[in-house]
């Protein structure tokens, strides 16, 4: 059957057939749906202490994305915005203050995070290489969701008093925001239910607007044309690396390529098409990762590929890439302009707060949801003391442990630990018998299943 060529009725694999005007549409639309997720990264690791930058986010969104496509050889339809698994490394680096870290400027200690993020962009390169050489069974055998999934339930948890902290600052508005989000989310329609963090933020900012809780003295000084940060001051935004940081950021690595291959099985499965066969998940993985090192490199968040992006694929059914390298696009353009940064800085602390309760709390039902929908059986004590042991570990060590290399002061975060005695029990404990693909509810598994 030819496929029509109206959005809602047969899928539309060449939005060419739609015209310029539609497909611009299309890709703003896509735009709007990575925008809340991808500006609240910045917006929160500054909230930390780290004055990451909303316009070099921005950017390397863009950029990351549009090389990422280049990658996949045009193929697949993800788009790459900030990633969330990594705000715990941030705020653990904006708390260390022991050895080269003592005493040391917040923008230098974002350079040696970014340093971190530089090498857990390269891990993906490395797991790509892997996955080409011994196909993708054997490699996720090491990584089944009894490891991956309380990892992730650990990095919400381990944000949770950041979001209480910022929400008691104006508990109402915090609410408000709160509020906006779940009625866009449950009772939205369109694309109203697909941007509630974003109806969210703007709804609750514009109440504080109202009520005179909004600081507008930087917008007033902001030029409405300017460069990136990492363009005009290179020297001060290129990546720094240590030992104790790249230890801190890079092990996090595992639980956003668990995601980013979750979420290329996701876009399979919408768009009917295995991408993760053709064009491979070893070139999505390079295209991330290079991606997230590039952005590491230049004083820019990791990327990660969007679900937000997936669910604009499903509401429209217009899977042709181009509109999605259309979001790339704008989002460069936006990237220009420090005053439209400066707005986005200028939110109270009460609405990312409430932003956060959701957020922060999503990541780590994602880590459930990872649990269930791949049938762990957690009435097994070998799984049962493995995520056991990765949840204490995560949560238990909150300052992380510290030691000596050398000359050097090495530290482990909480989740660091969690993620290597994680791995390694579920290497040496008997009973592995984790088969990728056997679990009937996901849409990881089953496309994985096929190998």
């Amino acid at each position: 059957m030819k496929e029509k060529t109206s959005i809602g009725q047969e899928p539309i694999r060449d939005a060419r057939s739609l015209g310029v005007p539609k497909m611009l549409i299309l890709g703003l639309q896509h735009m709007f749906a990575m925008f809340g997720a991808t500006i609240l990264v910045p917006i929160l690791v500054n909230q930390y202490g780290l004055p990451l930058n909303i316009q070099t986010t921005l950017f390397f969104a863009g950029f990351g994305t549009l090389f990422f496509h280049v990658c996949t050889r045009m193929k697949v339809p993800a788009f790459l915005g900030s990633s969330f698994a990594f705000l715990g490394g941030f705020a653990t680096m904006a708390g260390m203050d022991s050895g080269i870290y003592a005493g040391m400027e917040a923008a230098e200690k974002l350079q040696y995070a970014c340093g971190g993020i530089v090498v857990a962009g390269l891990l993906y390169l490395v797991l790509a290489l892997v996955i080409k050489v011994v196909g993708v069974h054997k490699v996720m055998r090491f990584l089944p969701p009894v490891v991956t999934g309380p990892i992730i339930i650990c990095i919400g948890l381990n944000l949770a008093p950041s979001a209480v902290s910022n929400a008691s600052t104006c508990w109402w508005l915090a609410l408000l925001a709160i509020g906006i989000i779940i009625v866009a989310n449950i009772w939205g329609k369109g694309m109203v239910k697909i941007i509630p963090i974003l109806l969210g933020v703007v709804g609750a900012y514009l109440v504080a607007v109202v009520a005179g809780k909004v600081d507008f003295s930087e917008v007033k000084d902001a030029a409405l044309l300017g460069f990136q940060p990492f363009v005009t001051n290179f020297s001060g935004s290129v990546a720094k690396f240590d030992l104790s940081a790249i230890l801190v950021m890079a092990p996090i690595a595992i639980a956003s390529m668990m995601e980013h291959i979750g979420d290329m099985s996701a876009i399979s499965a919408t768009v009917g098409e295995n991408f993760i066969e053709d064009p491979g998940l070893h070139r999505t993985l390079i295209g991330d990762g290079i991606a997230t090192s590039l952005a590491g490199l230049f004083g820019g968040p990791s990327n990660t590929t969007y679900g937000e992006n997936t669910g604009v694929l499903v509401l429209s059914r217009v899977y042709d890439p181009r509109v999605i390298r259309l979001a790339a696009l704008y989002a460069i353009i936006l990237s220009f302009s420090p005053k439209f940064a400066a707005v986005i800085g200028s939110l109270p602390s009460a609405i990312i707060g409430g932003v956060s309760f959701i957020l922060y709390g999503m990541i780590s039902a994602i880590g459930v949801r990872n649990i269930v929908e791949n049938q762990v059986d957690l009435t097994n004590s070998r799984n049962l003391i493995i995520a056991a042991v990765i949840l204490v570990c995560g949560l238990g060590f909150s300052s992380g442990i510290t030691f000596q290399v050398g000359s050097a002061s090495v530290t482990l975060t909480g989740l660091a630990i969690a993620a290597i005695v994680g791995i390694l029990l579920n290497a040496i404990l008997p009973g592995n018998d984790y088969q990728p693909g056997a679990g009937a509810n996901s849409d990881a598994s089953a496309n994985l299943g096929q190998y």
